[in-house]
């Protein structure tokens, strides 16, 4: 993945502030032409630097209000199709290889307790599971966030 200056945080941030902007109210708002707001955008999307609108979309607009969290041990000559089984669950959102005890720590959403239920037996169901271990999100005191990274890049930081 590429990085971004000072000048592409600017970009995200007036976004941020103003989702539906054209890139000539970027560019008025910013004080650079039309076209490099256009060609900044252009460039981090073919970079991959812009997640897709579907990470704006919180889990609980689709009543989905559980979170819960599962460390998973996987077998080491099983892992890669592991993987490939848990992206088939769409209610697991989000997936990091970690070090330590488990192997993944595994964000999943759920509607209740029985969903969860439902969702982690057929997690421990894949092949190459070797044991879980979950914690339920009682609520989030702070929501993922980069915008303070942003503001700090726009700043000339790093």
């Amino acid at each position: 993945m590429k990085s971004i200056d000072a000048l592409d945080a600017r970009i995200l941030l007036a976004l941020d502030d103003e989702p539906g902007a054209t890139i000539l109210r970027l560019a008025k708002v910013l004080g650079v032409s039309r076209n490099t707001v256009h060609a900044r955008l252009q460039r981090m999307d073919r970079d991959d630097v812009l997640l897709g609108f579907s990470q704006r979309v919180p889990p609980a607009s689709m009543g989905y209000d559980l979170v819960a969290f599962l460390s998973l041990a996987i077998s080491q000559s099983e892992g890669t199709a592991a993987l490939e089984l848990l992206e088939t669950i769409p209610e697991v959102v989000e997936v990091h290889a970690t070090t330590g005890e488990a192997d993944l720590l595994v964000k999943v959403v759920a509607r209740d307790t029985a969903d969860l239920h439902r969702i982690t037996t057929s997690i421990l169901g894949i092949e190459g599971m070797v044991r879980s271990s979950t914690a339920v999100s009682l609520w989030q005191t702070m929501p993922n966030r980069t915008r303070a990274l942003l503001e700090a890049l726009a700043r000339g930081g790093t």
